[in-house]
């Protein structure tokens, strides 16, 4: 894998996106235990729901060899192609990097990072969700 993707785009920017280009799309890469305990993001009724696809598997944390494959199968079954608009979030925007690398590899024009993920780096206090990322900036998101 190249490590290479569109860029890094802010979790406003991402969201901005979402809302005016409807062929845009949301993935969560974290994993279903994240989903489980932390939340999830929760989109407006005019965009695409989030799809949901573990990059790396819990609780081996594994790279799922599957991923390109399981994504590009989800972004056309809610009507998207090539070349829509992925973007790619996770906890804190480290592991996010690898799965828009592997779309890019596997021909998605538009893949993108979201930079500081769902809850961002931890504070003094080791928390996560205040500082930075979808969380911090208060965007909707929902106990799943």
């Amino acid at each position: 894998m190249s490590g290479r993707y569109t860029g890094d785009v802010s979790s406003r920017d991402c969201w901005t996106s979402l809302s005016e280009d409807p062929d845009s799309f949301l993935i969560d890469v974290r994993t279903t235990k994240e989903w489980e305990t932390i939340g999830v993001p929760q989109l407006e009724p005019s965009m695409h729901e989030p799809l949901f696809q573990e990059w790396q598997t819990f609780p081996t944390m594994q790279v799922d060899p599957n991923f390109a494959a399981s994504v590009a199968e989800a972004v056309a079954a809610a009507g998207g192609s090539k070349a829509s608009k992925l973007y790619f979030l996770c906890r804190s925007g480290a592991r996010s990097q690898g799965a828009a690398a592997a779309l890019t590899e596997a021909g998605f024009s538009q893949s993108f990072n979201v930079l500081d993920g769902f809850e961002g780096p931890p504070d003094g206090t080791g928390q996560r969700g205040s500082l930075a990322g979808w969380q911090a900036d208060g965007l909707p998101w929902t106990k799943r």
